[in-house]
């Protein structure tokens, strides 16, 4: 098949205009998380949110809207027990994770049948998404990007120096709530196209790969963003010509991407571009 003839379906052109403005959204996230040390966190609320996309599959409601809702529930309940017990944040997120993983497993055993709906979210199949799906995706991505990028510099210093970002008169919980929430709307947004399983992958990969030729934060975050749009670009152009399955496509598509920039780091070769 010629590159070209690629574009004239229109299910592949949807789902990478859709996967481009996730990419970056997820690029910028996973620079946070990765500086806040938070990757069970992503795990634990894409896991926890089966239970809501169960609901909605039970209901026959939009299980993409459905499941933002509960994610956004279960991370604000993960941050506030945090703040209101002295359970650590890993005890925490692994109660509120297998809690939603089991209330989802049993809806799921209350609809008989084959569910799609279900399946490609456990699985991810950005090639599959509706149009619904996928100006939802685009419009969200670009508010949360919005949000983001105002919030950048003090999320940062809160991330780094929380003594400073007090003393800076930072309204610390505010930031971390919002931080929440957008993570959690990421992540279910990220599920569409890699699965629950793989979706933490995308948060993690491209910032790591970045960090390995960074400097400076700067440097830091233009990177992360760079590796994001080559993995999600690279991994469905190999997934529709490959036929392979799309979520694994585009996580194994990131890895190798990470390893040479490991191997280049290793020989020195990659100092030329930092």
């Amino acid at each position: 098949m010629n590159f070209l003839e690629i574009f004239q379906y229109s299910f592949f052109t949807r789902a990478l205009i859709s996967g481009i403005f996730l990419a970056a959204l997820l690029a910028i996230l996973g620079i946070f998380v990765v500086i806040r040390r938070m990757s069970f966190f992503s795990d634990g609320v894409a896991h926890a949110s089966l239970a809501g996309i169960a609901l909605a599959v039970i209901f026959s409601l939009n299980p993409l809207l459905i499941a933002i809702i509960s994610a956004v529930i279960f991370s604000l309940f993960i941050y506030f027990l945090e703040k209101k017990t002295n359970l650590s944040s890993d005890a925490l997120i692994g109660l509120i994770f297998t809690t939603g993983m089991a209330l989802g497993v049993v809806l799921i055993s209350l609809k008989a049948g084959y569910q799609p709906d279900l399946m490609s979210f456990l699985f991810g199949n950005i090639l599959a998404i509706t149009q619904l799906d996928s100006q939802i995706m685009i419009i969200v991505s670009l508010l949360l990007l919005t949000l983001l990028i105002f919030i950048k510099n003090d999320l940062l210093l809160a991330s780094l120096d929380r003594v400073g970002a007090y003393l800076k008169e930072i309204k610390i919980s505010r930031l971390e709530i919002a931080f929440y929430v957008v993570l959690a709307v990421a992540i279910i947004l990220g599920i569409k196209m890699l699965g629950i399983i793989l979706v933490s992958a995308l948060l993690l990969i491209p910032p790591s790969s970045a960090k390995l030729l960074s400097r400076s934060f700067k440097g830091f975050f233009w990177k992360s963003l760079l590796i994001s749009e080559l993995t999600i670009i690279f991994g469905l152009f190999f997934s529709f010509y490959f036929n392979w399955p799309t979520g694994a496509t585009i996580v194994l598509t990131g890895a190798v991407i990470f390893f040479l920039i490991l191997l280049l780091n290793k020989i020195g070769f990659s100092s030329k571009f930092k």
